[in-house]
């Protein structure tokens, strides 16, 4: 396993320990940006989430939404909208938010933790940008003395 592989993975479980069941994606993108990771790029409907981090390069292959030949869905921001907030109150596993995500018609979304900002595209150039919040995390209560 490459450092930049082993960094990732060890952020990834300390924003799993940290993170609240609502709305609990900033703690996941604060436990990246500390661990050196710049921009976070998902592919869909193929589920391909590529790293960019101060390590190196790392891909996350994921289970691919569809298979064979199909139509890709009207970018429909309203839906996105919804969707967001749907995984947003803890109503959504992570899969479901990326298929509905993906029946919204983003083929694309990129998370820039510096500016923490999630740019979600369509695939004629559409976009929605929305914000999220800072937050402070720790130590998992598990680890501490």
């Amino acid at each position: 396993m490459s450092r930049a592989i082993d960094n990732l993975t060890k952020a990834m479980e300390l924003a799993a320990a940290v993170r609240p069941k609502v709305g609990g994606f900033p703690y996941l993108a604060e436990s990246l940006r500390r661990a050196g990771v710049t921009r976070n790029v998902w592919a869909l409907p193929g589920c391909q989430s590529l790293f960019l981090t101060d390590q190196g390069p790392v891909v996350m292959q994921g289970a691919p939404l569809v298979s064979g030949t199909v139509d890709v869905p009207a970018f429909d921001q309203e839906a996105l909208i919804r969707a967001l907030r749907t995984d947003q109150a803890g109503e959504s596993t992570f899969a479901e938010f990326l298929e509905a995500t993906w029946r919204a018609g983003v083929v694309r979304y990129e998370v820039d933790f510096a500016a923490r900002t999630v740019t979600y595209q369509g695939c004629n150039g559409e976009e929605y940008v929305e914000a999220y919040r800072a937050v402070e995390i720790g130590e998992p209560a598990s680890q501490r003395t």
